[in-house]
């Protein structure tokens, strides 16, 4: 028997993902936050369509205004008094978003404070929108466009009468920043809301995903704990926690009969077994001494079955759980070897057991080596005249792990999760003996550890990985630090 350090496996990847952008609460929130956002959107254009009519309102009510007082002055004093009235109003500082002009049938102004008839016009109903320059004395040019009448007059000359429009185009300026600054506050608010709100439920949602993830693995005693609120989370806890108090009644009870039954036609088929025994020594017959033994054989098979359900249902129910201690792996594989070499060398195989000293693992040590007896015992059932059986412990790319491998028919991929299932056999094991247990059991005892029993391709034949994981490993190594 060899003891060396073999080559771990690599380390396989895994699939990175956002967890809180996946969640029912950050799409809602996400929803919640389009709605808002609309709404506010909707509430700006609303407050801006009645902020411009008014301003529109108010516009066209002081141009009427001007135009009527000109008529006015126009009616009582002529062309020289509404000229006069121009030029006047046109210096006033208070009127200076005022605009006239009187200018000749080609366009030549008369009076007013526009330097030119406009040309770019448009016609809105009766009045005229045009684009206006205004020339500041710090030498900047600004652009607006204003809102106007004009009539024609006697003596072939034009009036025209406006207002500029720099405060509507102001306030859609001032609109359109609000809009985005408040969209990007609605979007900003949303999505770290969203955030924070997944990122509670999702706690929540994960305490419970915890406890079913335990109760997965046998430890049927688990229970969803409470925050305390009374809020929706906590009443679907207490729901949880009293489904799983029947279950685990029930799982009890189901357990506690299969172990009463294995008890009850343990004992009976022992004394039948001594029995025969005694009447094997007494019989003459070669041919009846024969039927016994063949007896004895099946009643060695019915009680070999009855012992290996009695262990699983003592794994499943973690009765071995206060037993367990710190183990380094490689003395168990050690052991292992050392009793089943000269098994295999009954059977014309070889057998390497190689191990790394480090694999500390919080174990019960009997249940952990019966597990990897069974392992074991069934790579030498199928492994072929020759060949060789490998066993391994160390610590591997997810931690600490018990292998077992083989070059025998090996098991389908489509079939490795049902073989562990209790008295499961494929077809290629009908003819060998056995209950179809011993996967079973391997994997309660896995489970009773917080292990995983891993059943891969060995090209050809099957390797058997009993992973028990870094956190297992290292609560282990705290474990052995703190004594």
């Amino acid at each position: 028997m060899s003891k060396a350090v073999s080559e771990p496996t690599p380390a396989r990847a895994q699939p990175v993902r956002n967890r809180f952008f996946a969640t029912s609460t950050f799409r809602l929130a996400l929803l919640y936050t389009l709605l808002f956002g609309v709404s506010v959107l909707a509430l700006l254009a609303l407050f801006y369509w009645s902020a411009d009519r008014a301003l529109e309102r108010q516009t066209s009510e002081a141009i009427e205004a001007e135009i009527q007082a000109l008529n006015e002055r126009y009616r009582i004093a002529g062309i020289t008094g509404l000229t006069a009235a121009i030029t006047e109003r046109a210096s006033r500082p208070r009127v200076s978003d005022m605009l006239y002009i009187l200018a000749t049938s080609d366009g030549v102004p008369l009076a007013g404070n526009m330097t030119a008839w406009p040309k770019d016009v448009r016609r809105q109903d009766a009045w005229l929108l045009f684009p206006i320059e205004r020339h500041w004395q710090t030498g900047e040019v600004e652009r607006s466009e204003a809102r106007a009448r004009s009539f024609e007059l006697p003596q072939g000359l034009r009036l025209m009468v406006g207002r500029d429009n720099r405060e509507r185009l102001t306030l859609r300026a001032l609109m359109i920043e609000a809009s985005a600054w408040s969209l990007l506050a609605v979007v900003v608010l949303g999505i770290g809301g969203g955030l924070v709100l997944s990122r509670r439920v999702l706690g929540r949602i994960d305490a419970v995903a915890r406890v079913a993830e335990e109760i997965r693995s046998g430890a049927v005693t688990a229970r969803v704990s409470l925050a305390g609120s009374g809020d929706e989370f906590d009443r679907l806890a207490e729901t949880l926690n009293r489904m799983l108090d029947e279950i685990e009644r029930l799982v009890g009870s189901i357990r506690s009969v299969t172990v009463n039954i294995a008890h009850d036609l343990k004992s009976p088929l022992t004394r039948l077994r001594g029995r025969l025994e005694m009447a094997l020594r007494s019989i003459d017959s070669e041919g009846h001494g024969e039927l016994v033994q063949q007896a004895i054989e099946e009643a060695d098979g019915l009680i070999a079955t009855f012992n290996a359900l009695l262990s699983i249902a003592e794994a499943q129910s973690g009765g071995s759980a206060a037993e367990m201690s710190d183990l380094d792996l490689a003395q168990l594989v050690e052991d292992a070897g050392d009793l089943y070499e000269p098994l295999a060398e009954e059977r014309s195989l070889r057998l390497e057991a190689k191990a790394e000293h480090g694999a500390v693992v919080r174990a019960n040590r009997e249940m952990l080596f019966q597990a990897l007896a069974n392992l074991i015992d069934n790579a030498l059932k199928y492994a072929p005249s020759g060949g060789v059986v490998r066993i391994w412990a160390g610590l591997g790319p997810d931690g600490a792990e018990l292998s077992v491998a083989d070059h025998g028919p090996g098991i389908p991929e489509a079939e490795r999760a049902r073989v562990i299932e209790p008295f499961v056999r494929l077809d290629q094991s009908r003819g060998t003996p056995g209950s179809g247990l011993g996967l079973s059991l391997v994997a309660a005892i896995a489970r009773l550890h917080g292990a995983e029993l891993r059943l891969e391709d060995n090209q050809p034949g099957l390797r058997a990985r009993l992973v028990f994981g870094r956190e297992r490993a290292a609560s282990a190594r705290q474990a052995a630090g703190s004594h």
